[in-house]
């Protein structure tokens, strides 16, 4: 008795899993429906996928049909063990050519799509991405596209890629260390970035707006907190980010709570994270040198910041829940405005950004065993613990504040 209702309550329980999947996956406002394209490309997978997931659906819908007619029709009743035969001949190699066919009918628009999709003679933009355990940055080269008048100087980011919108963007992505797959379901399909490869993938939003992407690749323990988000702005929109990307750096008023974060960023921070044009006290430019502190070699540039709404791979948002609906909710006319305002005093979450200065690790897995640093020559995978004291983060969080 009690297994029968330990079954019958797994049944309901699985029943009820089932369902509840399906209604989330059928969502609309899932960030990461691959049912929703949003660019060209992503329109290319969809117009193929759809055909293909219906005709599969029938299938398996008869399949299944006929498996359950077949095990209640001869189901068994105590009746002998029927003579063996051979089977029907026509019936087996009907059943043979007929998948066969359906395969080569998915086959033929398959490789066209592929075909497509790897296109890049239509670029006007080009954006370098490289993945890291377990964030992404986004290199924009000097170039004569993008925007009018080119892009002058090398512009280095992390976590949310900036892009013009009903702009081909060609994507250049490789990796540090281990192999990770770039997926902005919105915009594109899957793109493995293999350390020592460059790889290339067509990237195109309608319109302004923000689109969510995970590493879709195993890549280490923190593989489920890597995230990115892709923001297309409108061409002046995406002009002023650039202008503003480019700025001349402008330190903190002296004497100012930001001026004291500056100093505990050169002291604590500039080893491994970059702040273009930041000097020390005696003048002397700061250059990163991650290559000597972290495994990867490269630990995201933080210049400007607070023009991002997210840090730590997309993992945790810089912008209270209010004022980050405002701007993933905005409409394609009004995005770029409110994503272009940054982050503001009023709109500034510090609670995550002042916990991850606290004890990053704590926030988020990052090498099994810190104490056993042999097959990393001593360099550190991910963010360390860098015991600041309460007042060296109320420094770092002003200095940081004013990064836009």
């Amino acid at each position: 008795m009690i297994s029968k209702i330990s079954r019958g309550r797994a049944a309901k329980f699985t029943a009820l899993a089932a369902a509840g999947a399906l209604v989330a996956g059928c969502a609309d406002n899932a960030p990461q429906d691959t049912f929703q394209p949003e660019g060209t490309n992503a329109q290319l997978i969809d117009d193929l996928a759809r055909p293909v997931f219906y005709i599969a659906g029938l299938v398996g819908i008869i399949v299944m049909a006929v498996i359950a007619w077949v095990v209640f029709r001869y189901r068994d009743r105590g009746q002998p063990i029927p003579e063996q035969t051979h089977g029907k001949p026509a019936l087996e190699i009907g059943l043979t050519i007929l998948p066969a066919l359906i395969l080569i009918g998915v086959a033929i628009p398959s490789v066209g799509v592929i075909m497509d999709l790897n296109e890049t003679d239509d670029t006007e933009c080009v954006v370098n991405v490289t993945g890291q355990q377990w964030w992404w940055e986004f290199d924009y080269p000097v170039q004569d596209g993008c925007v009018d008048g080119g892009i002058t100087e090398p512009i280095v980011t992390s976590g949310q890629m900036v892009i013009p919108a009903d702009t081909n963007v060609l994507i250049r992505g490789t990796s540090r260390d281990v192999i990770h797959s770039f997926w902005i379901p919105a915009l594109n399909g899957k793109r493995d970035m293999v350390p020592g490869r460059v790889h290339n993938l067509r990237m195109q939003a309608n319109e302004p707006g923000i689109y969510a992407g995970q590493c879709a690749e195993f890549c280490g323990l923190s593989h489920a907190n890597m995230r990115m988000e892709v923001a297309a702005l409108t061409d002046d929109g995406f002009a002023a980010w650039v202008d503003n990307q480019l700025e001349d750096y402008t330190p903190p008023e002296e004497g100012s709570l930001a001026a004291e974060g500056e100093a505990a960023f050169v002291a604590n921070c500039a080893r491994c994270h970059q702040v273009d044009g930041l000097e020390d006290a005696d003048g002397v430019p700061q250059v990163a040198r991650p290559d000597e502190q972290v495994y990867s070699g490269a630990a995201p540039n933080l210049t400007n910041l607070m023009t991002r709404n997210t840090f730590a791979g997309a993992t945790f948002d810089l912008l209270r829940d209010e004022c980050r609906d405002a701007v993933w909710e905005a409409p394609s006319d009004e995005f770029t405005d409110r994503y272009l305002e940054g982050v503001t005093d009023d709109c500034f979450a510090e609670v995550d950004l002042r916990e991850w200065l606290r004890d990053a690790p704590a926030m988020r897995p990052m090498y099994a065993d810190p104490e056993e640093l042999e097959p990393t020559d001593g360099l550190y995978r991910g963010m360390p613990y860098l015991a600041l004291s309460e007042d060296q983060i109320d420094q770092l969080l002003a200095y940081l504040l004013e990064r836009k």
